[in-house]
């Protein structure tokens, strides 16, 4: 076929090679678009219908609140099959933006209603990137594994920038049911691919985790504490986690939950300013993506992962500035761009350095990690109102830059040398 023919002759596209890969990247992207668009939209009707920062944090965080169930779906992937698991968990979600739709025609949507769905939303959202990696390194060949995370990653990515900027569209000028229209419409495509997706690579690994008879390896509850030992025990994967919650607790909420707070109160923007702002972020991330798809297989993934944390915390510094909102979305750019060269390197070293038969589990102990997220936005309400922005700026920034270097040097023996397993390039 000619275009199995072009993508021989560039590397970065050869992961569609793969049949499973072909249907799961546009599976992602539509999951991906539906997510964010729903998450600006509510974001901003929460701020602006109740007019409190702290509903808007409470909202981010309940959209994070089932982290701690993502170890048991990770274990779930890997014994049911991450397929099976994903599409169950985007049903969920194209049932849920029912609701918010139905309550919006019916002018039954409040503050209060939102929160609910947001609360049922993060009982399984935080776990989709996870599974979504999981099933990615279970179905490429081992040598595509770089340029594959980076090509998946740019589902998410591009989604931030499309997703926010046809999300606002869409709100400001159709209202919230024709928004709601197009976002299951995405739900349900994706989960139409998802169920496309899988193959027989993905079968083997299966096989290979599988108990060899009934009462062996134990119930679901041993194989999550299995997970977790694995993680545990292996000193640069118990590091990486701690760097995952680390950003988490005081990057991200800079970098996503605060942003219908930090457009409109901060640099005053409207709903659609508020879009630009998130679509810059999404920006640097997807040119980080798409750096690691093109380089990726040449950088030491610890080193990597270490170095742009922080740079990503100098970027945010800049928030603390009397900036104009240009800037700003300048800064969000840069910040992206590190937050993603960051994040992927970290996956990459999971995926490449974990046993092949926990990689799901892994990957859901990595999605634990997110729950600092909501600890790290809650906490900011208070800290707005006591400190200013601009003091809670500072107070993350520093907080974030401490930690990484206290983790790198913490593990420097196994996340520094270029010889260690965790800068491994195969």
């Amino acid at each position: 076929m000619p275009a199995l023919a072009m993508m021989s002759r560039w590397h970065v596209l050869e992961p569609f090679r793969t049949r499973s890969f072909r249907f799961q990247w546009p599976a992602d992207l539509c999951t991906a678009w539906a997510l964010e668009m729903e998450t600006l939209i509510l974001g901003w009707y929460v701020l602006t219908e109740s007019g409190s920062v702290v509903q808007l944090t409470l909202f981010g965080a309940l959209l994070f609140v089932g982290t701690l169930l993502s170890p048991v779906l990770g274990t779930l992937g890997d014994r049911l099959g991450l397929r099976r698991v994903l599409a169950g968990m985007r049903i969920s979600y194209a049932l849920l933006a029912t609701v918010i739709l139905v309550l919006a025609l019916s002018d039954q949507l409040n503050p209060s209603r939102v929160l609910v769905v947001a609360f049922l939303v993060g009982l399984i959202k935080p776990s989709d990137i996870g599974l979504r990696s999981a099933m990615v390194s279970a179905t490429v060949p081992p040598a595509q594994l770089v340029a594959a995370m980076g090509i998946s990653r740019t589902t998410q990515d591009s989604a931030r920038i499309g997703g926010a900027l046809a999300g606002a569209g869409f709100m400001a000028s159709l209202g919230m049911a024709s928004a709601y229209a197009a976002i299951i419409a995405l739900y349900a495509a994706g989960v139409a691919l998802t169920l496309r997706s899988g193959g027989k690579r993905q079968t083997a690994v299966q096989a290979a985790s599988a108990p060899a008879a009934p009462g062996q390896l134990g119930s679901h509850g041993r194989d999550l504490l299995e997970g977790l030992q694995h993680v545990w025990r292996t000193p640069h994967l118990r590091a990486a986690m701690m760097l995952a919650a680390l950003v988490n607790l005081c990057a991200f909420p800079l970098s996503g939950g605060l942003m219908p707070y930090i457009a409109r109160d901060v640099f005053g923007l409207d709903q659609q300013g508020l879009g630009w702002l998130v679509a810059s972020f999404a920006s640097g991330a997807l040119l980080g993506s798409l750096g690691m798809s093109a380089f990726g297989a040449s950088l030491r993934p610890a080193r990597a992962m270490l170095a742009a944390c922080l740079v990503w915390y100098l970027c945010l510094l800049g928030l603390a500035l009397p900036i104009s909102a240009p800037v700003a979305m300048a800064v969000y750019v840069g910040a992206g761009l590190c937050q993603s060269l960051g994040m992927v390197a970290l996956s990459i070293m999971l995926l490449r350095t974990s046993d092949v038969r926990m990689r799901g589990r892994v990957m859901g102990v990595r999605m634990l990690a997110i729950y600092t997220l909501p600890i790290g936005l809650l906490a900011s309400g208070p800290l707005i109102a006591a400190i200013g922005f601009r003091g809670l700026v500072m107070l993350y920034v520093g907080l974030g830059l401490t930690l990484v270097a206290a983790i790198a040097f913490a593990w420097r023996n196994e996340l520094l040398p270029g010889t260690a397993r965790a800068n491994a390039l195969h």
